[in-house]
């Protein structure tokens, strides 16, 4: 079993190519969390090409009153981002690297990262009471940096799992292999175990069902595209279902 939290850039994505306030970024987590979604996550990049720092602070509001609900904000530990990750306090944030020009996120933090900065924005977040879940490949050196940093979890990188449930021959066991090494990993270093990056209703169930620990799955990209056909109630449903989150 695996909590979902609904990445909601999309909605922004979609609401920006016209201008104005519609579709609306606090309806639509809305929807999600009345559909029972216990997790609502956002990542505000520099360019605000999706999530705006004025979403955030929406969204927030928003969920103040849903205490089971939790907020993950994601992104690159610049200032202006941390500066506000430390004003809203969400639940968890989740440490991305970014490379320029991305469309989106590419890789997960390498092992020979410098652990000195990663380990005072950490500490830093830490001290505001906010988990600190850290993005990385399937890499078991990654999940060490990880904790040698004072990581809370760790976010696995699940998009060549994605690309190989869809396209490779090979047996699923050994698509799965380096995700349950990191995972196992992670659970041994006492850090909990996050996924997410083009999960979706066909590679979800047995992603989960292969890890021995997983905590949360973010998803948005294919559950937005999805809800264009069901509607967001719908697909939040059939995403928790997947994840083992309605049982």
């Amino acid at each position: 079993m695996a909590k979902l939290s609904v990445n909601v850039n999309k909605i922004a994505t979609l609401r920006n190519s016209r201008g104005g306030a519609i579709p609306s970024v606090v309806d639509a987590a809305r929807v999600c969390i009345e559909a029972g979604a216990p997790g609502i996550t956002v990542h505000p990049r520099a360019d605000a090409r999706h999530i705006t720092f004025q979403d955030v602070h929406d969204l927030k509001k928003l969920l103040d009153p849903w205490t089971a609900v939790e907020f993950n904000i994601e992104g690159d530990p610049r200032p202006d981002l941390l500066n506000l990750v430390e004003t809203v306090r969400p639940h968890q944030c989740t440490l991305v690297p970014v490379r320029p020009g991305e469309i989106t996120s590419e890789a997960g933090w390498p092992p020979d990262t410098n652990e000195t900065d990663l380990r005072d924005v950490i500490a830093r977040l830490r001290g505001h009471g906010i988990r600190v879940s850290l993005f990385v490949d399937a890499d078991v050196q990654a999940v060490q940096l990880a904790h040698r940093v004072g990581a809370d979890r760790v976010e696995l990188y699940t998009e060549p799992y994605a690309r190989a449930f869809a396209t490779s021959t090979a047996p699923l066991g050994e698509t799965l292999a380096p995700f349950v090494r990191a995972a196992q990993a992670a659970v041994d270093l006492g850090l909990g175990v996050n996924a997410g990056h083009d999960l979706d209703l066909e590679n979800l169930p047995d992603f989960v069902q292969a890890m021995p620990r997983l905590d949360e799955v973010s998803i948005g990209h294919a559950l937005i595209g999805y809800a264009l056909y069901v509607g967001l109630r719908q697909a939040t449903l059939e995403y928790r279902e997947a994840a083992g989150d309605i049982i």
